[in-house]
């Protein structure tokens, strides 16, 4: 099915709202959003974000045909934990988008040896001095992100922007691509892709699903709120989001 496009009702319309039914949509509408920055520039810059919710798409998006040898895949955040562990993104993109055609895809990971014990147990300057690592490992990616696949929490956050978490200011207003958040209502601290760099992107995607996000984005929707980090996505985009909604 077609997905139905309807602009946004919001007094500040900084982004596109529309219905869709399957996955193999929104797949399609980042592989094209893909092809397009190839097009222009003969490379693509593509972030996505992990969890349960993207299992769908990236089964579809990995079979998408297009050039993937010019993709370069990174996340948009990651937990603080071995790439092996059972709640790393970068094991769940690697098992699940890095398959089929999209294997031919580059992949750029934050980090890769980590301190020892629980990343709740490390210190600032220890996340300060892993979220510099991912910096310069980041540094030489073809900056801006051409293509950004968001999610978005029940409290507001998205990548791992936490609302009234430790780390969340610098993460918001910092020159650096990525910067380190201790969520106080999830587990492990976390690496993330800063807000600056996510304002920036081509072309930004947000999927949301369910009746209780569908609320939060509503709230979003009336203007920038910083105990709603997604809001600050929606109206400081500098290009339009893309909101797909499915019940």
């Amino acid at each position: 099915m077609t997905a139905t496009e309807h602009a946004s009702t919001a007094t500040q319309s900084n982004w596109i709202t529309r219905d869709y039914h399957a996955a193999a949509e929104l797949a399609q509408a980042i592989a094209d959003a893909l092809r397009a920055a190839i097009g222009a520039r003969g490379q693509a810059l593509l972030a996505v974000s992990g969890g349960r919710s993207p299992l769908a798409l990236f089964a579809a998006l990995r079979e998408q045909e297009l050039p993937w040898e010019r993709v370069t895949v990174l996340l948009a955040d990651e937990r603080c934990v071995p790439p092996d562990h059972a709640d790393s993104n970068s094991a769940l993109v690697r098992e699940q988008l890095l398959q089929g055609r999209a294997a031919a895809a580059s992949w750029q990971p934050f980090f890769g040896q980590l301190p020892g014990g629980d990343s709740a147990d490390w210190s600032e300057a220890e996340l300060a001095a892993l979220a510099d690592g991912a910096n310069a490992a980041l540094a030489a990616l073809p900056w801006p992100l051409d293509v950004l696949v968001l999610g978005m929490g029940e409290d507001g956050h998205t990548a791992s922007l936490f609302p009234a978490s430790p780390g969340l200011e610098a993460a918001l207003h910092s020159s650096a691509r990525v910067a380190w958040v201790r969520p106080v209502a999830a587990a492990h601290s976390r690496l993330t892709l800063t807000l600056p760099t996510l304002l920036e992107a081509g072309s930004v995607f947000l999927p949301l699903a369910g009746a209780a996000k569908l609320a939060v984005f509503a709230r979003a929707s009336q203007g920038p709120q910083p105990e709603l980090p997604i809001s600050l996505v929606l109206h400081g985009a500098r290009h339009p989001v893309q909101v797909w909604l499915t019940p």
